[in-house]
């Protein structure tokens, strides 16, 4: 009789599987479609030769979020009639601090989307209606996506699973063309082209705001709007980059069955810090200084003025990423010294983060290496070439050591403040027994079936040899390596986020010294730094992530 139960059990798994696979494959095949449709668009539309505009795309991208805003609402609200479609949440996913950020970006979308509104307001009377319907869709998308995060993140869904991977994929195929289409209208945004290379504008040109330089604005304040939703562009290309990770973690946990219980809640503490914190924002606030003026002295146009900003430039990424590399290497040293176990088990989120962290990090690799020959082969003469050189050199040295240690960080289990307290038990199955006696004892108290000794054993607290009378251990300072470590974490989150503030606010230093363009020719150096910067910049904001993880955890 046994023997026929666990047949069938295991073809119902098998059947369970092979049905899992294949919402994954008609999931991902949906995804794959939209994305490279979308690509080809995004790429057409760069082109004034061609005859794809910014309307075509942006009906494409409508038509998306259109779709994608009505399967949220349906399975916000079949999720909440449906009892037992989400039994379990993923404790990993989605974590308070991360939805936060994702609230904070969206609000400067919102905010990006109601100035695009009332700039292209002025252009209506020559322009297609389109460009004011996109960004009012995409503010209502941004409400809707931002309250379905941040209620079902953490689902783990059991009912309808297909309809829910294939819906996910939408989510995120639907952020990934934003993300695309934004940062190809930033990245032509800031591209600066060289005067000596006419020829190749026409590549490179972007229209009017209004959609031609024959449309005039009927009112005043366009110049001012279409400045400011530009400075806006970063936190609304993180905001769809946060969202698409978020819908992939959510697709990877549709049909899970374990609830992590023994998830340890994690605090934000400051306490017992100084020096991380400190320095850290010294160096924040020195490099936010120096890339003002590197702003406005680039603006004027002044030749000798842009060589100096530009070294100033150099010279504060040298310090940054300098010092950064000294801290990585101090904390893959405190590593090898700390005694806690690596994590076990499956977590999309925690392999999201990895795969994230290493591919993301290519787009700064390419950059750098591809400067680095450039200036070698041309003999690296001058200060600046030097200074250019040596950061990025330093750049791939510290971009290694910080995956390094980010990813060590994560796969570690957090600190318990009472992993100084004895755990030696003689027999874990006479302590079971005591605790299923002491809870029968407890008037009202639901008992679980078929529980784990591992798990009894685990939660029980046994206290280190002292008399019975000694009251509850408090808590203690931090452990020297629990401090050094988040020193390191808060010095390294602070450095990050200067080095995304430069290049996402429009330092272009890869333009302004002209070795690249003079080297590889123009097309080529746009098209490296263009596809590689925005990998970059995403990498630096990943990173500030992934160390407020590490920071929790240490």
């Amino acid at each position: 009789m046994r023997r026929g139960s666990d047949v069938f059990s295991t073809s119902r798994g098998t059947v369970s599987e092979r049905g899992r696979n294949r919402s994954w494959l008609l999931s991902s095949i949906i995804t794959f479609n939209v994305l490279i449709l979308g690509i080809a668009l995004v790429s057409g539309s760069v082109f004034n030769n061609v005859k794809i505009n910014a309307i075509n795309l942006q009906i494409f991208l409508i038509v998306l979020i259109i779709l994608t805003t009505a399967w949220m609402l349906y399975y916000t609200i079949y999720t909440s009639r449906e009892d037992h479609a989400v039994l379990y949440k993923d404790s990993h996913a989605g974590p308070v601090w991360l939805r936060g950020g994702l609230v904070l970006f969206g609000l400067c979308s919102l905010i990006m989307d109601v100035f695009k509104i009332a700039n292209y307001v002025g252009y209506l009377h020559c322009d297609s209606a389109v460009k004011i319907a996109f960004p009012v869709v995409q503010a209502v998308f941004i409400l809707v996506q931002t309250y379905f995060l941040w209620l079902h993140a953490k689902d783990c869904v059991q009912l309808q699973r297909n309809i829910t991977r294939c819906g996910l994929m939408l989510t995120l195929s639907t952020n990934l063309m934003l993300w695309m289409a934004a940062v190809t209208e930033e990245s032509i945004h800031q591209t600066v082209v060289p005067p000596e290379d006419d020829n190749s504008t026409h590549s490179y040109d972007i229209r009017a705001p209004g959609g031609s330089s024959s449309c005039n604005c009927s009112h005043s304040a366009c110049a001012v709007l279409e400045k400011a939703y530009y400075y806006l562009y970063p936190f609304n290309i993180e905001y769809s980059l946060f969202a698409s990770a978020m819908a992939y973690v959510m697709w990877k946990n549709v049909g899970r069955l374990v609830d992590e219980h023994n998830h340890h809640s994690l605090h934000f503490r400051l306490k017992d810090m100084l020096v991380g914190p400190a320095v850290g924002l010294v160096m924040l606030v020195a490099g936010l200084g120096t890339f003002v003026i590197y702003k406005v002295d680039v603006e004027k146009g002044d030749p000798g003025k842009r060589d100096t900003v530009l070294m100033i430039h150099y010279v504060m990424n040298t310090v940054a990423v300098t010092l950064m590399s000294v801290s990585t290497v101090a904390g893959c040293a405190i590593y090898r010294l700390d005694q806690r176990d690596h994590v076990s088990g499956k977590n999309p989120t925690r392999s999201l983060d990895v795969g994230l962290l290493i591919g993301a990090s290519f787009g700064q690799f390419t950059i750098c290496y591809f400067t680095i020959v450039a200036v070698v082969a041309t003999g690296a003469e001058g200060h600046l070439n030097a200074l250019n050189l040596a950061v990025s050199l330093l750049t791939v040295i510290q971009l290694c050591l910080q995956n390094i240690f980010i990813i060590e960080g994560l796969h570690r289990e957090p600190f318990h403040e009472d992993m100084h307290q004895a755990s030696v038990f003689t027999n874990p199955y006479v302590l079971q027994a005591q605790a299923h006696r002491d809870i029968h004892n407890l008037p009202g108290t639901f008992m679980e079936t078929k529980t784990s000794p591992a798990l009894t054993v685990h939660s029980m607290h046994v206290a280190p040899s002292a008399p019975s009378s000694s009251p509850l251990p408090q808590r203690h300072r931090l452990t020297w390596k629990r401090r050094a470590l988040k020193e390191i974490c808060a010095f390294l989150l602070l450095c990050n986020i200067l080095l995304w503030i430069m290049p996402a606010f429009g330092a272009r230093p890869q333009f302004d010294n002209t070795i690249g363009a003079e080297f590889y020719e123009f097309t080529m150096w746009a098209a490296v730094v263009n596809i590689g910067l925005p990998f970059g910049i995403f990498y630096r904001m990943h990173s500030v992530a992934s160390l407020f993880e590490v920071f929790l955890t240490s």
